[in-house]
């Protein structure tokens, strides 16, 4: 399905201007373009795989579920009710007309790529999307989504996932994960992540309702701070079993601190009775990092930290649409002072594995890769989020490299909640990593022998060896 209105993705897209580096790029590229791909963070629900229905239409399958398509469709006027946001019921013939509509707000934006790219390799789709194409593009992509070769399993297959990480509530019972796990035909491998973040940011509302709840679950008849240690043990070892390997940490600051025992357990009984200041929040959920990282240490999961994010910004959404509906913005983080009483304790612990994300760029030099570059356990994140863009992932290559190499990177992370999107968006990263190492090649900075391994490195290996999968 072509016209003339718009081509099809370039095969040198990303790759450098410079004809002799990118010469070098697409050797590089081509060694890599095509390896099985490793996601460990997303969002994509095990269930959607595990019950293997197929999609139910285009909106929902490339425009609601994406906040990176949502948001910018709200700031060009579309309502996040038109669009089927959170609970919302929409028309989906009309989530798409607005989506074709507006489909030029896109344009440079790393959304706008990725969506040319599922519509290009997914449906043979390389007209740009109008108003006026919108219905007969809808009936296209319904025309395929019904065919079996579209069901969630068979795209795992086709999409090349060996393995993919979900995240999780620790009191998620994970049927999804281990009717996967124990399905002999089912070949990939998709896991859990302990995603504790609702247990323990004391500034959420409910925080002592769902404390209770995982004491009662798995608390071992303990009461206060002790039940509520024991309890988190319990479900990590739950999550371990289950096939997890690591934590996620979705913090508004980095920041730990280390209380004595009793301290602890007094500070516990004040937050969950609500008698508190807001400094006292802080200051729990501050050594709660601190004590994720002791646990990490004891039970071997790795521990990812995604902190630098005002979530929930807009307190109209919030009250409509609830949590995580494409409304948290971006703020200034410091890391260096935030984890020292982390890191004195546990910067050196073997097998002791603590990968840092950051939405703050200012962060990349300064503070990240010097820690990186010192501490055994620590490990530079991809760049994720508002940052997981081409230029953003040559700013971040660029600011780091120079400082900690290539081996202390943890490979890149799609996290998405937007499962078609994945492909695409590994292949930029495959992308940007091959052209910033043919520039290093043609500088004479290093050997394309060299090269040539580094880059199946940090694509295949790394997220392996970091995410100890």
């Amino acid at each position: 399905m072509t016209t003339a209105a718009h081509d099809s993705p370039h095969p040198d897209r990303l790759l450098p201007s410079d004809p002799a580096t990118r010469h070098i790029a697409r050797d590089l590229l081509s060694r890599v373009e095509h390896l099985p791909i490793v996601s460990p963070h997303g969002h994509v629900p095990a269930d959607i795989i595990a019950e293997n229905k197929p999609f139910d239409n285009p909106a929902d399958l490339l425009v609601s579920p994406d906040h990176y398509v949502t948001r910018l469709l709200h700031a060009n006027g579309s309502s996040m009710d038109s669009l089927g946001v959170g609970d919302c019921v929409a028309d989906p013939q009309e989530i798409w007309q607005e989506f074709c509509s507006a489909w030029n707000i896109f344009d440079g934006t790393a959304s706008g790529n990725w969506l040319a790219l599922e519509l290009h390799n997914l449906f043979g789709i390389d007209e740009a999307p109008t108003r006026e194409n919108a219905s007969r593009l809808y009936q296209h992509i319904m025309s395929r989504i019904v065919d079996p070769s579209f069901r969630p399993r068979a795209l795992i297959e086709s999409f090349a996932i060996e393995t993919l990480a979900t995240t999780d509530d620790p009191l998620d019972d994970l049927g999804a994960h281990l009717s996967l796990r124990d399905d002999a035909s089912f070949t990939s491998r998709v896991i859990p992540t302990f995603r504790p973040d609702a247990y323990v940011n004391a500034h959420a509302m409910d925080f002592a309702g769902r404390v209770e709840r995982l004491i009662a679950t798995s608390g071992e008849g303990r009461e206060g701070y002790d039940g509520y240690l024991t309890a988190l043990r319990n479900r990590r070892q739950y999550f371990i079993d289950a096939g997890a390997v690591s934590t996620d940490h979705g913090v508004r600051t980095p920041l730990s601190l280390k209380l004595e025992p009793a301290t602890a357990a007094a500070l516990f009984d004040r937050v969950r009775r609500g008698s508190v200041t807001n400094d006292d929040r802080d200051a729990f959920e501050a050594h709660m990092l601190y004590e994720m990282a002791r646990m990490s240490v004891d039970d071997g999961l790795v521990m990812a930290i995604h902190p630098g994010s005002l979530r929930n910004y807009d307190p109209g959404a919030y009250s409509r649409f609830g949590p995580d509906a494409g409304h948290d913005i971006p703020i200034a983080v410091e890391f260096t002072s935030s984890l020292r009483p982390l890191l004195a304790d546990f910067g050196t612990a073997p097998g002791f594995h603590l990968v840092l994300f950051t939405l703050d760029e200012s962060t990349f030099s300064r503070e990240l890769a010097p820690l990186a570059g010192f501490y055994p356990s620590v490990y530079l994140g991809s760049p994720w989020w508002f940052l997981d863009a081409p230029d953003a992932m040559f700013r971040f290559r660029a600011a780091v490299t120079e400082t900690t190499g290539f081996s202390r990177y943890g490979g890149f992370v799609d996290d998405t909640r937007a499962f078609c999107s994945i492909p695409a968006r590994h292949n930029v990263a495959r992308r940007v990593e091959a052209s910033y190492l043919a520039r290093m090649v043609a500088e004479h900075r290093i050997s394309r022998e060299r090269a040539s391994e580094i880059i199946v490195d940090v694509i295949d290996a790394a997220p392996k060896r970091v995410f100890k999968l």
